[in-house]
């Protein structure tokens, strides 16, 4: 094994001159190739050896991340016949931080597998397709849309 792969860990050849120069080098420091060539090919595994604890130290990451999340993810069961509110994410012509971005309430028509929710508002022929995740219950009374003002009592 010459020097040069031994150091960068391919072949390569040197002029004659060179190699005869790098092995009297080696020789003068009383280098052995045999060792050498051991230590390099531990080198080699002990970089294995990093590579595939990192492997294992991202999975165990992931795993816990994971863990972490399904912990606070909060369990919605939704039922025909109930009331809901629906989140608005795109909210585009008053945002602000008065403007609430849950409107309803709605009415659940049906339940789909995987989620889906199937919700109308006053119509039940005019029911739309949403996402279940996109829900919360409304726990209030009913909503009487026709109002305009609201008197305010000080009493």
């Amino acid at each position: 094994m010459s020097p040069f792969q031994l150091v960068y860990g391919k072949a390569c050849h040197l002029p004659a001159e060179l190699e005869h120069r790098a092995y009297w080098a080696l020789k003068k420091l009383n280098l052995d190739m045999a060792t050498a060539g051991e230590k390099r090919i531990f080198q080699l595994n002990e970089l294995d050896e990093f590579r595939l604890q990192a492997y294992e130290n991202n999975k165990v990451y992931k795993e816990k991340v994971k863990r972490w999340h399904d912990r606070r993810l909060v369990r919605k069961s939704f039922a025909p016949s109930q009331q809901v509110l629906l989140f608005n994410a795109h909210l585009r012509l008053f945002p602000g931080k008065l403007k609430s971005r849950w409107s309803g309430p709605f009415i659940i028509k049906v339940m789909f597998p995987y989620g889906a929710v199937e919700i109308f508002d006053k119509h039940p022929y005019q029911a739309f397709n949403i996402n279940g995740q996109r829900l919360k219950h409304y726990y209030g009374d009913t909503v009487n849309r026709e109002v305009v003002s609201v008197v305010l009592s000080t009493t």
